[in-house]
């Protein structure tokens, strides 16, 4: 794996985890406010699970990318590289600060499919890469499942 690859997808994932970590508020009164099931990790869980998970990003995404020989794969793969990050820190905005749990589930049903799409590319390029993304993937169904107990117990919301 080359390193300026590597530098490259680290900054981009980096964009997008500051980008999400200044939009996440988890002490707001509305976040509290909110109904939430009991299976909710703790707020602290979330910075621990996603640095990892974003560092897997990078390295699958830059592993990918220099295992991928066609230019046109190359293209793609930065494509759904992109769309997944512009999506991954989109959820966040969406519920944290616009308050709208409704709006962030069908997003995140956007940025699931957008995972699928980049797991599908890094795959075929390297199958290293591509399991690098599995834990990503696991955690954003465990959060598309939380998100929508939390719409579904607050209607008004």
């Amino acid at each position: 794996m080359k390193t300026s690859t590597l530098v490259g997808t680290g900054l981009a994932t980096a964009a997008t985890a500051a980008a999400g970590s200044i939009a996440t508020d988890p002490n707001s009164a509305w976040y509290r406010s909110l109904d939430k099931p009991a299976w909710q990790p703790p707020p602290v869980a979330f910075p621990v699970v996603w640095t990892p998970l974003y560092a897997s990003i990078a390295f699958a995404a830059a592993r990918a990318l220099d295992a991928t020989s066609s230019a046109a794969q190359r293209r793609g793969l930065r494509r759904a590289y992109a769309i997944d990050l512009v999506l991954n820190a989109g959820w966040t905005a969406l519920f944290f600060r616009a308050h709208r749990p409704r709006l962030a589930l069908a997003e995140l049903v956007l940025l699931n499919a957008a995972n699928a799409a980049l797991l599908r590319r890094a795959w075929r390029a390297d199958r290293v890469a591509g399991a690098t993304l599995l834990p990503y993937l696991a955690w954003t169904g465990f959060a598309t499942a939380l998100n929508t107990a939390i719409a579904l117990r607050n209607p008004g919301r």
